[in-house]
């Protein structure tokens, strides 16, 4: 019995080693040359550099985009003001009208602070670094959503430094600046001259424009910030660092503003904010030439239907496996195709030109690779009694 169990192990394991698939070559079969050493380190250098960018690559996150229809359509929302006119508070009024028609001081009030418009030399470097920054978000940085929710801390924190000097004049301008809670359907935030008065029994107002002299009308403007929501740290924000100025009294200033709610849900942000995309248009007003319209600055916004979702998550790391194992195979038998096909080709082009082992050999040469050896007569084989009796014969 336990012969019968012996043998079957030996059969199996005979059938197991049948189906070895990474046969051992023996040492003294294999053939290691110089070009086949160099080309293996270059192999591994190869592997190491892709093995690394591969990790690299799947340990980054990756922003997930869904998109839903926004049902909370009873909540509020805030719309966040730093604005500056080149017109005296005393003479500009900014309220918003939405379509519900609701009293404009029911939305709050922003702040009104008399100011320069003119910057001093820090302030005037922070709103050309704003500028610039824009600049390069909206020509050259095409994912800004990496920017703004990828789990990287921002580095830019904002904020308008305050002036180191004052001019001799007196203020000239007026920072409007400050927070609104507005219901969640179109409206229209907006400043131009005179104070607004609500007309009772009707969903309008007015503004006290005839008690502005036409010489104080100058709505050049800079905006320092304009956002929807809560604001996320570090973010700029299409309209930051806006500047327009006009040389005329009566002139018109539209923004043209597209909201978007957002749910974000990555490992630096949770919370709901709102994106917007922004167009503009400018004109001077002459009623004698046809181009009627109030002076002012409106920033007319609408909200979409439609709610993003954004979620950061890791690649699968199945994935990551697939593609190592393919990569380590996939160079390793690249590698092995181009020694193969680079001995060819050198033993092809030594063989056309007869250089090498190719090459001709001399008379001499081949006479002594063909010519065996002569035994030696100092030392005759020793059980060769027929060479004993051949030295022994006279000659």
């Amino acid at each position: 019995m336990r012969r019968l169990n012996v043998a079957s192990k030996n059969k199996a394991l005979k059938v197991v080693k049948e189906l070895d698939a990474f046969p051992k070559v023996p040492e003294s079969y294999k053939e290691t040359t110089a070009t086949g050493g160099g080309l293996s380190i270059i192999t591994f250098i190869i592997i190491a550099i892709l093995v690394i960018s591969e990790i690299k690559y799947y340990t980054d996150t990756e922003l997930k985009f869904d998109y839903e229809v926004d049902t909370n359509v009873t909540g509020k929302i805030k719309i966040n003001v730093d604005l500056t006119v080149a017109m005296k508070c005393s003479s500009i009024g900014a309220d918003v009208l939405d379509l519900t028609g609701q009293d404009v001081h029911s939305y709050g009030r922003l702040k009104e602070e008399d100011t320069y418009f003119e910057l001093t030399p820090n302030q005037q470097k922070y709103h050309t670094f704003l500028q610039e920054i824009n600049r390069y978000l909206q020509e050259e940085y095409h994912a800004i959503q990496d920017l703004m929710w990828k789990s990287k801390t921002p580095a830019f924190r904002g904020g308008m430094p305050p002036r180191e000097t004052n001019p001799e004049h007196g203020p000239d301008a007026c920072r409007v600046h400050g927070s609104l809670e507005v219901n969640k359907v179109a409206g229209n935030f907006h400043i131009t001259a005179g104070k607004a008065v609500q007309i009772r029994g009707a969903n309008y107002h007015t503004h006290m424009a005839n008690l502005v002299l036409v010489k104080d009308y100058n709505f050049s403007h800079r905006i320092d910030h304009l956002s929807f929501g809560e604001p996320v740290s570090g973010v700029i924000y299409p309209l930051d660092g806006e500047l327009q100025s006009t040389k005329a009294h009566f002139h018109t200033f539209q923004y043209y503003i597209q909201v978007v709610p957002t749910e974000v849900r990555t490992y630096l942000v949770n919370e709901n904010t709102y994106q917007f995309a922004v167009s503009q248009r400018s004109r001077q007003i002459d009623h004698s030439k046809g181009s009627h319209g109030v002076p002012g600055i409106f920033v007319k916004y609408d909200l979409s239907s439609l709610m993003i979702r954004v979620r950061e998550e890791h690649k699968p790391y199945w994935q990551f496996m697939i593609r190592l194992c393919g990569i380590i195979g996939g160079v390793f038998s690249v590698s092995g195709m181009m020694h193969g096909l680079s001995g060819f080709l050198v033993d092809l082009f030594c063989c056309r030109f007869k250089m090498g082992k190719y090459k001709p050999k001399s008379f001499e040469e081949a006479s002594q690779s063909a010519t065996p050896p002569s035994p030696s007569l100092s030392n005759p084989p020793q059980d060769d009694p027929a060479g004993v009796s051949l030295l022994a014969q006279p000659q």
